[in-house]
């Protein structure tokens, strides 16, 4: 077994760092003070080759894979958790239903544009009255005689509302089977349609920076060509592409578990209590060492559901677990670092504070906790067959 990374994702990881370190880092807090979007840092994630990393070459991707975005993802997310959210939503359930469903002429006309990094990407499915239930959706698209009609709203979107927003990729109900069974389409709706309305930035308890709002629907007319896939499959879709996102959200997890874990053993050496510092006691050398502990055992659970992915080998069981157990760790390294800070922890100048408003949104988004277990608790009902290990 070889748990070393490639060279050239130990290169890219470094590229990151170094990006993160300079364009992203000094600045983050003023960002989420401001509750401001960089679309700057954005447009030069393009120039890197970085907004398309899942996407092939011939639509202006990287095609690099799962384990080089996880290393990505490592690298941005310790600098800053709005900044590597929204990379993280433009670059999976934003630009992946283009490009596993989308057509030639649909891949060419949007996903270059978001793989590229000249646009940004958002995906519309969470609801007022449907989250975790993505099968009870209300928003509807009626078939007309030369496309859709969209009518609904959709809360939480990220990426929607920014100077560099392409359009938002919409799960909606397209009529029921004969047996009365739901049926889903999923559409692309370009800024600018008629019919298609942003509420105001939403006031979050995180992710400051991150652009995330209400949309509305109303008599929303798209052509015929902005349906991606089969009607009837959108649901299906989402799905399949939803382990993907997964993955990505317990690498963000990762990257704020580590940041969390860097700034406590930071301050328990420089911060003086009775004499010595504070990484000379027991009781926060034993915090630290179990954060360090969790922090590992996250790491290879999230590069492992990566690997299985790169490999073309099931991974939804595993990004299931990846996701629910990094998450769950970034919040108790998150609480433990606040609490080794201690009072520093509490104000809102201290770079912790911010990683930990950020952490709860991890065990939400996505997928909550108790859907990951509900997922993994079904992987492992016996089928009659050997499940994959």
């Amino acid at each position: 077994m070889d748990f070393d990374l490639p060279a050239e994702t130990v290169a890219l990881q470094r590229m990151c760092r170094d990006f993160a370190a300079k364009e992203i880092a000094p600045y983050a807090a003023e960002w989420s003070e401001r509750c401001h979007f960089p679309a700057q840092v954005f447009r030069k994630l393009g120039e890197l080759g970085l907004m398309g990393m899942l996407v092939d070459e011939s639509y202006g991707g990287a095609d690099a894979g799962f384990v080089s975005y996880v290393a990505a993802m490592e690298a941005l997310g310790e600098a800053d958790q709005s900044v590597a959210s929204a990379w993280n939503a433009h670059s999976t359930i934003a630009t992946l239903p283009l490009a596993r469903f989308g057509t030639e002429e649909q891949k060419k006309r949007w996903l270059v544009p978001l793989a590229t990094g000249e646009k940004l990407g958002a995906f519309g499915l969470t609801e007022p009255t449907a989250g975790s239930d993505a099968a009870g959706i209300r928003t509807t698209a009626r078939r007309t005689e030369d496309g859709w009609v969209l009518n609904g709203t959709k809360m939480f979107i990220s990426n929607a509302g920014t100077e560099m927003s392409l359009g938002v990729t919409v799960l909606a109900v397209t009529g029921t089977d004969d047996n009365g069974k739901k049926r889903y389409g999923t559409f692309f709706v370009p800024d600018g349609t008629a019919g298609y309305d942003k509420g105001r930035p939403l006031r979050k308890l995180g992710w400051h920076a991150l652009d995330t709002r209400e949309l509305v629907f109303t008599d929303c007319w798209v052509p015929e060509d902005h349906l991606l896939g089969e009607e009837g499959n959108g649901l299906r879709q989402f799905l399949e592409v939803l382990d993907a996102g997964r993955i990505s959200v317990a690498a963000l997890s990762l990257s704020l578990a580590q940041a969390a874990l860097d700034l406590a053993v930071r301050h328990a050496g420089e911060r003086e209590q009775f004499g010595r510092p504070l990484n000379r006691f027991q009781a926060v050398g034993h915090k630290l060492a179990d954060m360090a502990t969790e922090v590992e055992a996250a790491r290879w659970l999230v590069y492992r559901a990566a690997w299985l992915g790169d490999q073309g080998r099931p991974f939804a069981k595993a990004a299931a677990m990846a996701k629910l157990y990094a998450s769950e760790v970034a919040n108790r390294a998150a609480s433990a670092s606040v609490q080794i800070h201690g009072g520093y922890g509490f104000i809102r100048e201290s770079a912790i504070s911010r990683f930990y408003a950020d952490a709860k949104i991890l065990e939400i988004g996505e997928g909550t906790s108790e859907v990951q277990r509900n997922v993994i608790a079904r992987s492992l009902v016996p089928t009659g067959k050997e499940m994959p290990r």
